[in-house]
Protein backbone atom coordinates (compact mmCIF):
# COMPACT_ATOMS: atom_id res chain seq x y z
CA UNK A 1 0.00 0.00 0.00
CA UNK A 2 1.23 3.65 -1.02
CA UNK A 3 2.00 6.49 1.10
CA UNK A 4 -0.76 8.40 0.06
CA UNK A 5 -3.55 5.73 0.52
CA UNK A 6 -2.23 5.30 4.09
CA UNK A 7 -2.41 9.15 4.83
CA UNK A 8 -6.03 9.03 3.32
CA UNK A 9 -6.63 6.16 5.90
CA UNK A 10 -5.51 7.78 8.59
CA UNK A 11 -7.10 10.86 7.88
CA UNK A 12 -10.73 9.02 7.71
CA UNK A 13 -9.83 7.21 11.14
CA UNK A 14 -9.35 10.67 12.65
CA UNK A 15 -12.65 11.58 11.31
CA UNK A 16 -14.16 8.42 12.78
CA UNK A 17 -13.15 9.46 16.15
CA UNK A 18 -14.03 13.05 15.92
CA UNK A 19 -17.71 11.67 14.30
CA UNK A 20 -17.76 9.54 17.80
CA UNK A 21 -17.12 12.12 19.70
CA UNK A 22 -19.82 13.91 18.59
CA UNK A 23 -22.61 11.51 18.32
CA UNK A 24 -21.68 11.32 21.95
CA UNK A 25 -22.61 15.12 22.83
CA UNK A 26 -25.62 15.78 24.10
CA UNK A 27 -26.27 18.95 22.20
CA UNK A 28 -26.19 16.73 19.07
CA UNK A 29 -28.41 13.88 20.67
CA UNK A 30 -30.93 16.34 21.25
CA UNK A 31 -30.56 17.18 16.88
CA UNK A 32 -32.20 14.52 15.08
CA UNK A 33 -30.83 16.08 11.60
CA UNK A 34 -27.53 16.63 12.82
CA UNK A 35 -26.88 13.64 14.76
CA UNK A 36 -28.67 11.31 11.79
CA UNK A 37 -25.83 13.00 9.29
CA UNK A 38 -23.33 12.19 11.53
CA UNK A 39 -24.67 8.40 11.98
CA UNK A 40 -24.39 8.19 8.08
CA UNK A 41 -21.21 9.39 7.88
CA UNK A 42 -19.90 7.18 10.75
CA UNK A 43 -21.94 4.04 8.71
CA UNK A 44 -20.28 4.87 5.62
CA UNK A 45 -16.29 5.19 6.93
CA UNK A 46 -17.04 2.30 9.51
CA UNK A 47 -16.09 -0.09 7.06
CA UNK A 48 -12.94 1.38 5.66
CA UNK A 49 -11.46 2.15 9.40
CA UNK A 50 -12.28 -1.75 10.18
CA UNK A 51 -10.42 -2.85 7.40
CA UNK A 52 -7.62 0.04 7.83
CA UNK A 53 -7.17 -1.33 11.17
CA UNK A 54 -7.29 -5.10 10.37
CA UNK A 55 -4.51 -4.19 7.72
CA UNK A 56 -2.75 -2.23 10.87
CA UNK A 57 -2.95 -4.97 12.97
CA UNK A 58 -1.82 -7.90 10.19
CA UNK A 59 0.93 -6.27 9.57
CA UNK A 60 2.31 -5.65 13.16
CA UNK A 61 1.74 -9.00 13.22
CA UNK A 62 3.83 -10.25 10.26
CA UNK A 63 6.35 -7.76 12.05
CA UNK A 64 6.14 -9.76 15.00
CA UNK A 65 6.27 -13.12 13.66
CA UNK A 66 9.47 -12.64 11.14
CA UNK A 67 11.65 -11.04 14.32
CA UNK A 68 11.16 -14.68 15.97
CA UNK A 69 11.93 -16.56 13.10
CA UNK A 70 15.23 -14.32 12.91
CA UNK A 71 15.90 -15.24 16.43
CA UNK A 72 14.40 -19.16 16.49
CA UNK A 73 16.75 -21.84 16.11
CA UNK A 74 14.33 -24.84 16.51
CA UNK A 75 13.41 -26.28 12.93
CA UNK A 76 9.89 -26.96 13.97
CA UNK A 77 8.62 -24.13 15.70
CA UNK A 78 9.97 -21.97 12.75
CA UNK A 79 8.28 -24.07 10.27
CA UNK A 80 5.23 -23.28 12.26
CA UNK A 81 5.97 -19.94 12.55
CA UNK A 82 5.93 -19.35 8.68
CA UNK A 83 2.93 -21.41 8.04
CA UNK A 84 1.15 -18.63 10.60
CA UNK A 85 3.25 -16.06 8.23
CA UNK A 86 1.90 -17.02 5.11
CA UNK A 87 -1.28 -16.92 6.50
CA UNK A 88 -1.18 -13.13 7.83
CA UNK A 89 0.26 -12.16 4.15
CA UNK A 90 -2.34 -13.82 2.54
CA UNK A 91 -4.73 -11.60 5.04
CA UNK A 92 -2.84 -8.49 4.49
CA UNK A 93 -2.84 -9.07 0.77
CA UNK A 94 -6.36 -9.44 0.72
CA UNK A 95 -6.99 -6.69 2.92
CA UNK A 96 -5.07 -4.71 0.34
CA UNK A 97 -7.04 -5.15 -2.55
CA UNK A 98 -10.74 -4.84 -0.71
CA UNK A 99 -9.29 -0.84 0.72
CA UNK A 100 -8.99 0.44 -2.46
CA UNK A 101 -12.23 0.85 -3.70
CA UNK A 102 -13.66 1.51 -0.55
CA UNK A 103 -12.05 4.97 -0.97
CA UNK A 104 -13.91 6.24 -4.52
CA UNK A 105 -15.91 8.77 -3.67
CA UNK A 106 -19.55 8.31 -3.13
CA UNK A 107 -22.09 9.91 -5.65
CA UNK A 108 -24.35 11.66 -2.94
CA UNK A 109 -26.95 10.28 -5.41
CA UNK A 110 -26.10 6.91 -5.18
CA UNK A 111 -29.16 6.19 -2.44
CA UNK A 112 -32.04 8.16 -4.09
CA UNK A 113 -35.14 6.91 -6.06
CA UNK A 114 -35.16 7.50 -9.70
CA UNK A 115 -37.71 8.52 -12.45
CA UNK A 116 -36.99 6.14 -15.42
CA UNK A 117 -38.50 7.62 -18.65
CA UNK A 118 -38.14 5.51 -22.46
CA UNK A 119 -38.82 7.07 -25.53
CA UNK A 120 -39.33 4.84 -28.50
CA UNK A 121 -36.36 6.15 -31.13
CA UNK A 122 -35.19 5.25 -34.65
CA UNK A 123 -37.30 2.50 -36.32
CA UNK A 124 -41.14 3.22 -36.28
CA UNK A 125 -43.56 1.06 -34.51
CA UNK A 126 -40.55 -1.66 -34.13
CA UNK A 127 -38.89 1.09 -32.16
CA UNK A 128 -41.99 1.77 -30.18
CA UNK A 129 -42.66 -1.91 -29.39
CA UNK A 130 -39.03 -2.19 -27.94
CA UNK A 131 -39.67 0.98 -26.12
CA UNK A 132 -42.54 -1.01 -24.10
CA UNK A 133 -40.21 -4.07 -23.66
CA UNK A 134 -37.78 -2.13 -22.01
CA UNK A 135 -40.01 -0.47 -19.57
CA UNK A 136 -41.61 -4.15 -18.89
CA UNK A 137 -37.70 -5.42 -18.23
CA UNK A 138 -36.78 -2.29 -15.80
CA UNK A 139 -40.44 -2.87 -13.86
CA UNK A 140 -39.73 -6.90 -13.46
CA UNK A 141 -35.97 -6.01 -12.22
CA UNK A 142 -37.37 -3.72 -10.28
CA UNK A 143 -39.92 -6.18 -8.83
CA UNK A 144 -37.09 -8.74 -8.16
CA UNK A 145 -35.37 -6.26 -6.24
CA UNK A 146 -39.22 -5.62 -3.72
CA UNK A 147 -38.94 -2.15 -5.36
CA UNK A 148 -41.93 0.05 -5.23
CA UNK A 149 -42.75 1.12 -8.74
CA UNK A 150 -45.35 4.12 -9.52
CA UNK A 151 -46.21 4.53 -13.18
CA UNK A 152 -46.31 8.37 -14.41
CA UNK A 153 -47.33 7.86 -18.08
CA UNK A 154 -47.59 6.27 -20.86
CA UNK A 155 -48.40 6.88 -24.20
CA UNK A 156 -49.53 3.85 -26.41
CA UNK A 157 -49.37 3.01 -29.96
CA UNK A 158 -52.28 1.35 -31.62
CA UNK A 159 -49.89 -2.33 -31.72
CA UNK A 160 -49.06 -2.18 -27.85
CA UNK A 161 -45.99 -0.19 -28.15
CA UNK A 162 -44.97 3.47 -26.10
CA UNK A 163 -43.87 6.33 -27.84
CA UNK A 164 -42.93 7.10 -24.40
CA UNK A 165 -43.27 5.91 -20.92
CA UNK A 166 -42.16 6.54 -17.45
CA UNK A 167 -41.72 5.97 -13.93
CA UNK A 168 -41.30 6.40 -10.22
CA UNK A 169 -38.83 3.63 -9.04
CA UNK A 170 -38.29 3.62 -4.98
CA UNK A 171 -36.09 1.62 -3.27
CA UNK A 172 -32.63 1.22 -1.46
CA UNK A 173 -29.55 2.35 -3.54
CA UNK A 174 -31.92 2.13 -6.95
CA UNK A 175 -30.04 5.08 -8.72
CA UNK A 176 -26.64 3.01 -7.84
CA UNK A 177 -27.49 0.18 -9.75
CA UNK A 178 -29.55 1.63 -12.05
CA UNK A 179 -27.45 4.58 -13.31
CA UNK A 180 -25.19 3.16 -16.01
CA UNK A 181 -28.64 2.34 -18.06
CA UNK A 182 -29.05 5.60 -19.23
CA UNK A 183 -28.53 5.98 -23.23
CA UNK A 184 -29.54 4.36 -26.28
CA UNK A 185 -30.36 1.04 -26.65
CA UNK A 186 -30.55 -0.54 -30.11
CA UNK A 187 -32.66 -3.63 -31.04
CA UNK A 188 -32.17 -6.22 -34.01
CA UNK A 189 -35.05 -8.84 -34.16
CA UNK A 190 -37.64 -9.77 -37.08
CA UNK A 191 -40.64 -7.04 -35.58
CA UNK A 192 -44.15 -8.54 -35.32
CA UNK A 193 -45.29 -5.82 -38.22
CA UNK A 194 -42.28 -7.61 -41.05
CA UNK A 195 -44.28 -10.87 -42.83
CA UNK A 196 -40.84 -10.94 -45.13
CA UNK A 197 -38.98 -11.84 -42.11
CA UNK A 198 -36.45 -9.55 -42.31
CA UNK A 199 -33.92 -8.46 -39.45
CA UNK A 200 -35.18 -4.94 -38.62
CA UNK A 201 -32.85 -2.24 -36.43
CA UNK A 202 -34.34 0.05 -34.42
CA UNK A 203 -33.28 1.93 -31.47
CA UNK A 204 -35.22 3.51 -28.29
CA UNK A 205 -33.66 6.24 -25.64
CA UNK A 206 -33.70 5.33 -21.61
CA UNK A 207 -32.97 8.26 -19.09
CA UNK A 208 -32.43 7.42 -15.45
CA UNK A 209 -32.55 10.61 -13.71
CA UNK A 210 -31.70 10.60 -9.62
CA UNK A 211 -35.08 11.86 -7.79
CA UNK A 212 -34.63 15.80 -6.50
CA UNK A 213 -36.12 16.54 -3.01
CA UNK A 214 -36.94 20.19 -2.81
CA UNK A 215 -34.30 20.52 -0.76
CA UNK A 216 -32.18 19.31 -3.59
CA UNK A 217 -33.40 21.78 -6.46
CA UNK A 218 -35.46 25.50 -5.52
CA UNK A 219 -37.76 25.93 -8.70
CA UNK A 220 -39.27 30.02 -8.03
CA UNK A 221 -43.10 30.06 -8.68
CA UNK A 222 -42.81 33.02 -11.19
CA UNK A 223 -40.40 30.77 -13.42
CA UNK A 224 -43.45 28.35 -14.14
CA UNK A 225 -46.31 28.60 -16.76
CA UNK A 226 -49.08 26.10 -15.84
CA UNK A 227 -51.68 25.31 -18.22
CA UNK A 228 -54.42 22.96 -17.31
CA UNK A 229 -56.27 21.30 -20.33
CA UNK A 230 -58.65 18.22 -21.02
CA UNK A 231 -57.48 14.74 -20.77
CA UNK A 232 -56.83 12.45 -24.26
CA UNK A 233 -56.28 9.31 -24.96
CA UNK A 234 -55.16 7.82 -28.11
CA UNK A 235 -56.52 9.15 -31.38
CA UNK A 236 -57.57 12.67 -29.46
CA UNK A 237 -60.68 10.99 -27.52
CA UNK A 238 -61.05 12.37 -24.59
CA UNK A 239 -60.63 10.75 -21.64
CA UNK A 240 -61.77 12.91 -18.86
CA UNK A 241 -64.64 15.50 -19.00
CA UNK A 242 -63.00 18.22 -16.60
CA UNK A 243 -59.53 19.86 -17.22
CA UNK A 244 -57.45 17.73 -15.26
CA UNK A 245 -54.08 17.40 -17.10
CA UNK A 246 -51.68 19.63 -16.19
CA UNK A 247 -48.87 20.99 -18.74
CA UNK A 248 -45.80 22.93 -16.09
CA UNK A 249 -43.06 24.79 -18.29
CA UNK A 250 -40.03 26.08 -16.63
CA UNK A 251 -39.94 29.86 -18.29
CA UNK A 252 -35.65 30.00 -17.67
CA UNK A 253 -35.17 26.67 -19.35
CA UNK A 254 -37.70 25.66 -21.18
CA UNK A 255 -38.27 22.30 -19.98
CA UNK A 256 -41.85 21.29 -20.56
CA UNK A 257 -43.26 18.79 -18.44
CA UNK A 258 -46.97 16.73 -18.80
CA UNK A 259 -49.19 14.48 -16.77
CA UNK A 260 -52.30 13.40 -17.89
CA UNK A 261 -52.79 10.08 -16.27
CA UNK A 262 -54.42 10.93 -13.02
CA UNK A 263 -58.24 12.31 -12.45
CA UNK A 264 -57.10 14.97 -9.80
CA UNK A 265 -55.76 17.95 -11.41
CA UNK A 266 -53.76 18.32 -8.33
CA UNK A 267 -52.03 14.70 -8.56
CA UNK A 268 -51.20 15.55 -11.99
CA UNK A 269 -49.46 18.87 -10.71
CA UNK A 270 -47.75 17.26 -8.18
CA UNK A 271 -46.57 14.47 -10.31
CA UNK A 272 -45.36 16.93 -12.51
CA UNK A 273 -43.06 18.68 -10.13
CA UNK A 274 -41.82 15.29 -9.25
CA UNK A 275 -40.45 15.22 -13.00
CA UNK A 276 -39.63 18.38 -13.54
CA UNK A 277 -37.53 18.48 -10.20
CA UNK A 278 -35.90 15.54 -11.64
CA UNK A 279 -35.19 16.95 -14.53
CA UNK A 280 -33.68 20.28 -13.63
CA UNK A 281 -31.26 18.18 -11.08
CA UNK A 282 -30.16 16.21 -13.54
CA UNK A 283 -29.20 18.90 -15.43
CA UNK A 284 -27.03 20.88 -12.62
CA UNK A 285 -26.06 17.12 -12.37
CA UNK A 286 -24.27 16.53 -15.73
CA UNK A 287 -22.99 20.30 -15.31
CA UNK A 288 -20.69 19.65 -13.30
CA UNK A 289 -19.71 15.86 -14.53
CA UNK A 290 -18.92 17.57 -17.51
CA UNK A 291 -16.97 19.98 -15.62
CA UNK A 292 -14.97 17.03 -14.74
CA UNK A 293 -14.82 15.73 -18.22
CA UNK A 294 -14.60 12.14 -16.62
CA UNK A 295 -18.16 10.54 -17.73
CA UNK A 296 -20.13 11.47 -20.66
CA UNK A 297 -21.40 7.93 -21.28
CA UNK A 298 -24.53 8.62 -19.40
CA UNK A 299 -25.46 11.53 -21.93
CA UNK A 300 -29.18 10.01 -23.58
CA UNK A 301 -28.97 10.78 -27.25
CA UNK A 302 -30.94 11.77 -30.09
CA UNK A 303 -32.38 7.86 -30.69
CA UNK A 304 -30.29 7.59 -33.41
CA UNK A 305 -28.53 3.69 -34.55
CA UNK A 306 -25.35 5.08 -34.33
CA UNK A 307 -25.23 6.72 -30.86
CA UNK A 308 -25.68 3.15 -28.98
CA UNK A 309 -24.56 2.29 -26.02
CA UNK A 310 -26.09 -1.35 -26.19
CA UNK A 311 -27.13 -4.00 -28.55
CA UNK A 312 -30.11 -6.35 -28.11
CA UNK A 313 -29.86 -8.89 -30.83
CA UNK A 314 -33.05 -11.41 -30.62
CA UNK A 315 -32.11 -13.98 -33.21
CA UNK A 316 -28.54 -14.72 -32.08
CA UNK A 317 -30.48 -14.31 -28.03
CA UNK A 318 -27.39 -12.38 -27.39
CA UNK A 319 -26.85 -8.52 -25.63
CA UNK A 320 -23.79 -6.67 -26.32
CA UNK A 321 -22.92 -3.49 -23.87
CA UNK A 322 -20.50 -1.61 -26.32
CA UNK A 323 -18.67 0.50 -23.49
CA UNK A 324 -17.65 -2.55 -21.31
CA UNK A 325 -16.98 -5.12 -24.42
CA UNK A 326 -19.27 -7.45 -22.93
CA UNK A 327 -21.58 -9.89 -24.37
CA UNK A 328 -24.39 -12.39 -22.53
CA UNK A 329 -26.05 -14.75 -24.38
CA UNK A 330 -28.99 -15.03 -22.58
CA UNK A 331 -30.97 -12.25 -23.67
CA UNK A 332 -34.60 -14.16 -22.60
CA UNK A 333 -33.44 -13.88 -19.39
CA UNK A 334 -32.21 -10.54 -19.53
CA UNK A 335 -35.67 -8.65 -21.02
CA UNK A 336 -36.60 -10.93 -17.98
CA UNK A 337 -35.23 -8.62 -15.61
CA UNK A 338 -32.13 -10.69 -14.75
CA UNK A 339 -29.66 -7.88 -15.03
CA UNK A 340 -27.99 -8.04 -12.21
CA UNK A 341 -24.64 -9.53 -13.87
CA UNK A 342 -24.60 -6.72 -16.26
CA UNK A 343 -25.59 -3.89 -13.90
CA UNK A 344 -22.71 -5.50 -11.49
CA UNK A 345 -20.22 -5.69 -14.60
CA UNK A 346 -20.91 -1.54 -15.34
CA UNK A 347 -20.13 -1.17 -11.75
CA UNK A 348 -16.72 -3.21 -11.75
CA UNK A 349 -15.70 -1.11 -14.62
CA UNK A 350 -17.07 2.66 -13.43
CA UNK A 351 -15.05 1.45 -10.22
CA UNK A 352 -11.64 0.50 -12.54
CA UNK A 353 -11.83 4.04 -13.87
CA UNK A 354 -12.24 5.39 -11.05
CA UNK A 355 -9.51 4.27 -9.20
CA UNK A 356 -6.99 4.62 -11.78
CA UNK A 357 -8.22 8.24 -11.61
CA UNK A 358 -7.47 8.28 -7.97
Amino acid sequence: MDAITFQKLRDIESRFGEVEAKMSDPDIARDPSAFQRLARESKEITPIVERYRAYKAALGEISKIQEMVRGESDAEMKEMAHEELRALEARRDALDAEIPPLLIPKDPNDEKNVLLEIRAGTGGEEAALFAAALFRMYLRYAELHGWRVEILGINETGLGGYKEASAAIAGRGVFARLKFESGVHRVQRVPETEASGRIHTSAATVAVLPEAEEVDIHIDEKDLRIDVFRSSGPGGQSVNTTDSAVRITHLPTGLVVQQQDEKSQHKNKARAMKVLRARLYEMERQALASARAADRKSQVGSGDRSERIRTYNFPQGRMTDHRIDLTLYKLAAIMNGELDELLEALQREFQAEELAAE
